[in-house]
């Protein structure tokens, strides 16, 4: 089996300056406390500022969908109601 040769080379397309400076260990802290990182859009991030903003208005959005569907957080273990054929 042949092997195939690597460089360390972008490719052409790509430029080093584009892809700009990492942070070694950025979300090392966050990866290992278990914890979801999102990251939000530049629009969605002048909206909430802070993170207890983003935790309010999702918690808020979770109760207004469970009231408008009837259903609760935790989900039901019988089997599910079949439908009346028409």
């Amino acid at each position: 089996m042949k092997k195939v040769k690597t460089s360390d080379e972008l490719r052409p397309e790509y430029k080093r300056k584009d892809l700009g400076v990492g942070v070694r260990g950025k979300y090392f802290e966050s990866y290992c406390n278990g914890t979801n990182l999102v990251l939000l859009s530049p629009d969605v991030s002048k909206v909430f500022l802070t993170e207890k903003a983003v935790n309010e208005a999702l918690r808020s959005l979770i109760s207004l969908a469970e009231k408008s569907t009837g259903r609760t957080s935790s989900r039901s273990t019988g089997s599910p109601k079949k439908r009346a054929s028409r």
